[in-house]
């Protein structure tokens, strides 16, 4: 009965499908039933892949310890000082990479993390998940079978009836491959929240398939694409995605209060709302 597909993004691994689809469903619901437009959870699937990412064998409490000097070198290092840098432009009280600070701190990571602790973007997360968070995202990128096993959760998730996929963080990054890969695919809706797809160095150039001189391509089973990103959020540290994947996505800006990743608020919002209930409508009148 699946009509709308959900893609969720990091930190999920203790999750199920169940319980996130139970999380996510009544802000789904909530953004739609304010354009007068309904849709039911019999319609409704989450493509869940978590439990990909979450330890084995694990003989500690709680998650790994992990500090600054377990961040490897490359994409890790480089997405924490991203979303460092980018934290310190949206929020006043974040000091910035360029700010003088009393005494030596050992590492630029760690100056980092430091940094981000006063960020109500990351409020309440400590080191180590941040470096979890970040950690997934590189695992992602570097382990072929990871990125294989994710990808095929999701298409195992569409059916012949699904007509809208909805893709949060990294989701979007899965479900954009994936499609891609995967032409025969009927014609779809695709609605982004909170994308990285554009940002240069740290996503779009690792995507599969590679961008051509800086520009990436359309999958051909999207028949429309809808990105939704607030200015504030730290992970979308590029808002427009048309620039980069073409004049055929519609790139619309929300503002998500502090929280401004966080996906509920992207669900609530009047335009996540109306993109989804235009794509259904449409497919209905086909």
């Amino acid at each position: 009965m699946t009509r709308l597909v959900l893609v969720h993004g990091i930190a999920q691994q203790y999750k199920g499908p169940h319980s996130l689809i139970a999380d996510w469903y009544p802000a789904l619901a909530d953004g739609v039933t304010s354009t007068g437009a309904t849709l039911e959870r019999r319609d409704v699937t989450m493509a869940f892949y978590g439990d990909l990412f979450r330890l084995t064998g694990h003989r500690g409490l709680g998650e790994p310890e992990l500090d600054a000097s377990d961040v490897e070198e490359g994409l890790e290092q480089d997405l924490l000082l991203a979303w460092w840098a980018e934290a310190a432009r949206a929020e006043r009280q974040v000091p910035g990479p360029d700010t003088v600070v009393r005494g030596r701190t050992p590492f630029l990571v760690q100056r980092a993390l430091n940094a981000l602790s006063h960020s109500a973007f990351f409020a309440g997360l400590a080191d180590r998940s941040l470096i979890s968070d970040a950690r997934q995202v590189r695992r992602y990128f570097t382990e072929p079978d990871l990125r294989t096993a994710i990808r095929a959760r999701f298409l195992a998730a569409l059916t012949d009836r699904t007509e809208v996929v909805v893709a949060h963080s990294l989701g979007s990054v899965v479900a954009y491959e994936a499609l891609y890969s995967h032409p025969e695919v009927v014609d779809l809706t695709l609605i982004t929240l909170g994308s990285p797809l554009a940002v240069s160095g740290l996503v779009l150039d690792r995507l599969l398939p590679a961008p051509r001189d800086g520009r990436g391509r359309w999958p051909a089973c999207v028949r429309s694409w809808t990105n939704i990103a607030d200015r504030g959020d730290v992970v979308a540290l590029v808002k427009e995605l048309a620039p980069v994947f073409g004049d055929r996505v519609t790139d619309v800006l929300v503002h998500n209060g502090a929280r401004a990743h966080d996906v509920r608020p992207y669900l609530t919002a009047r335009e996540t709302g109306r993109a989804i209930a235009s794509a259904l409508r449409t497919a209905a009148g086909d």
